[in-house]
């Protein structure tokens, strides 16, 4: 099973649902294949997404943001995208299953810091709930 999240910038909600569907994975004892990537890829993670994935215990910080390119489209089994922008430029993928989960982009927050962490930590948990409900579908099919 190879799955992949798709979002704009890879750099803070497709990573967050990767990271995520890797420790659901091993914590279920799954044999999952996941990926993430971006339409336009950002030059790095968002530090945010790096730091309150931590808190969950989960490390984002060896990973990159990575383009279609770099994804074996034609191997995946479900592709999930993440935001407006990648469902429309989404190559088609022959995929058994595709969602789309709309979530807000938590790099546009502003304000102070502790204020813009506050919005990551809202995405990153409707995050983990969405890819703990996907995990399990595939554990209980």
């Amino acid at each position: 099973m190879k799955i992949a999240f798709i979002c704009t910038g890879n750099s803070a909600r497709s990573q967050m649902a990767e990271g995520y569907a890797k420790h659901f994975a091993n914590l279920y004892k799954l044999n999952i294949e996941v990926y993430s990537a971006g339409s336009n890829p950002a030059s790095s993670i968002n530090p945010l997404a790096i730091k309150v994935m931590a808190e969950e215990g989960i490390d984002l910080s060896s990973q990159r943001p990575k383009s279609f390119q770099e994804i074996p489209f034609d191997q995946i089994n479900i592709v999930i995208t993440l935001c407006g922008d990648a469902k429309e430029t989404c190559p088609y993928v022959p995929a058994q299953k595709r969602e789309h989960w709309g979530l807000p982009d938590p790099a546009k927050a502003e304000g102070t810091e502790e204020e813009r962490l506050k919005i990551f930590r809202k995405v990153r948990d409707e995050i983990k709930e969405k890819v703990k409900k996907l995990i399990l579908s595939l554990k209980n099919p």
